[in-house]
């Protein structure tokens, strides 16, 4: 696995190489050989992963076909992430105020 350093950020390189491992999945791989696993237990977690991955197909399938309804996704929550820069209906024009 390769990461180029450009103009000396080694903690842009250090991000982007940390992003490479996580998707490889070698963080997981550690994790997983950090202690003996009994070929029982391994036997017991290869099948429930295998049942996990096959619900989660059959549940996109089910989606792609319209079958199921798609989860809703998440409003953002006011006061977390960007702030929004202010709109029409957010401050009352002017006029408005003027008009009572």
């Amino acid at each position: 696995m390769q990461v180029l350093v450009r103009d000396n950020n080694v903690d842009q390189a250090l991000r982007a190489l940390k992003r490479k491992l996580q998707r490889e999945g070698v963080f997981r791989e550690m994790k997983k050989r950090k202690a003996y696993e009994k070929p029982s237990e391994r036997r017991v977690r290869e099948r429930a992963d295998a049942i996990r991955r096959a619900r989660k197909l059959a549940r996109k399938q089910a989606i792609k076909e319209g079958l199921i309804a798609a989860p809703k996704r998440k409003l953002p929550v006011a006061g977390r992430g960007r702030p929004r820069p202010p709109g029409p209906s957010s401050s009352p024009s002017p006029e408005a105020s003027q008009a009572v």
